[in-house]
């Protein structure tokens, strides 16, 4: 697509975009900015963009993924910050951090990483299985093995029934 194709395609489709994202997103300046920066991004495709491919489609992908971008991070500025961050923190160690880690380093590798995302992160067990690509069931499993190893190494006195 040359220059006067772009200049045509533009003019043609901006409009059109900008009602679809605000229709998807309900703020029509954040509309106006995702696609204006969609088209920013087309323009540095230009000879790659095919009048018969549809640029409008790709344009309109865009302009959605940069708000959904958006509105993630925006969410985010709301959100508490982890607990993980707040332990982090705290540098100085205490006896039963010492404990606590220490029995840590003694479980498998992804029994800990389980324990970890799920405990100290507050991640979810969908989100724990995401990250670490295991189906939830798997990070179920771990979970449950890396607590009961957990309690064994923290109390030895207590017996630990496996399910």
């Amino acid at each position: 697509m040359d220059e006067d194709q772009f200049d045509r395609f533009y003019a043609a489709s901006f409009g059109r975009v900008v009602g679809a994202i605000y229709a998807m997103c309900g703020n029509l300046t954040e509309a106006q900015d995702c696609v204006q920066e969609a088209f920013i991004r087309a323009w540095d495709h230009r000879r790659k963009l095919d009048l018969a491919n549809s640029p409008e489609a790709w344009v309109r992908t865009t302009a959605y993924r940069l708000a959904v971008s958006r509105w993630r991070k925006a969410r985010r500025a709301f959100r508490q910050p982890d607990r993980a961050l707040e332990h982090a923190r705290d540098l100085e160690p205490t006896p039963d951090r010492i404990v606590l880690e220490a029995a840590l380093a003694k479980l498998p590798e992804d029994q800990r990483r389980a324990i970890v995302l799920y405990h100290l992160c507050d991640l979810s067990i969908a989100q724990v299985a995401e990250e670490v690509g295991s189906p939830t069931g798997t990070v179920k499993a771990r979970l449950s093995r890396g607590r009961a190893t957990l309690a064994q190494l923290l109390n030895p006195e207590v017996e630990v029934r496996h399910a």
